[in-house]
């Protein structure tokens, strides 16, 4: 009966608010398509939601690329056979510890996989998606995780040196994102580990549906030139109150 009731109460909705439905998922519509009732965000707009996400989010996935020789290897990982060149996305945790780059920090770990196949020469990505905070929308309203914006880092890493680390307060910035990682940072007894930075080379966002939000590539120049001000103005789904926006309905890329 309370499904019943809820999808009720969702056909009103979006019945009496005319809202159109989502056909363009993974497209933009043509510039000359009359049936939206939506602004989409420009380019800048979406590259300030990106760099918002950076800031507000911790954790992402890494992909790598397995190498073709196993040369490498320590025996005991029993790696299986034929997985070169196949990819692999793993979570981790990054900071936004350089925030005038846009260059996310991470605390690289030696024995971990994402590493050891950027030393063997793979390329890598950092893909982030936004997670509504501060319990918005409510636990118990619907909404639409496709909706929603996500986004993904291509570049390279870079070894951070000690005078960067000191100028920058990597180890506290870090730490205060995750303050588990504190057992893992350089110099600690369990794991070899350095500090990185993912240096950004190419940007790919996905604002929600194409209809309603924007979906490509980002300039890594519109990357990097977002301001802190831009940022704090920005709001991001979830992070106003009502149902709307929850259908990508143009709210959250409000500036």
């Amino acid at each position: 009966m309370r499904l019943l009731a809820a999808l009720s109460l969702l056909t009103t909705l979006t019945t009496s608010s005319s809202l159109p439905s989502p056909q363009h998922i993974f497209s933009n519509p043509s510039p000359d398509d009359s049936n939206t009732d939506y602004r989409i965000p420009t380019i800048h707009e979406s590259a300030i939601q990106a760099r918002r996400i950076l800031s507000l989010e911790t954790i992402g996935t890494l992909s790598t690329v397995f190498p073709s020789s196993h040369d490498s290897l320590s025996p005991s990982e029993n790696r299986p056979s034929g997985l070169g060149g196949a990819p692999i996305g793993l979570m981790d945790y990054y900071g936004d510890c350089e925030p005038s780059t846009g260059n996310p920090t991470i605390l690289a770990i030696s024995i971990a996989t994402s590493f050891k196949n950027v030393a063997a020469g793979s390329n890598i990505t950092l893909s982030l998606r936004w997670h509504p905070q501060h319990g918005h929308p409510p636990s118990h309203a619907f909404h639409s995780a496709a909706a929603l914006p996500r986004f993904s880092l291509i570049g390279h890493l870079e070894e951070l040196d000690e005078d960067e680390v000191t100028k920058a307060g990597v180890a506290a910035c870090f730490v205060k994102k995750h303050p588990d990682a504190a057992w893992w940072l350089p110099g600690n007894r369990i794991h070899e580990s350095r500090w990185v930075r993912l240096v950004v080379e190419e940007v790919y966002w996905i604002g929600g549906f194409g209809d309603r939000a924007y979906i490509g590539w980002i300039p890594v120049e519109e990357w990097r030139n977002v301001t802190r001000e831009e940022m704090e103005r920005s709001k991001l789904p979830g992070e106003k109150t009502g149902w709307r926006e929850w259908f990508g309905g143009g709210l959250g890329w409000e500036l």
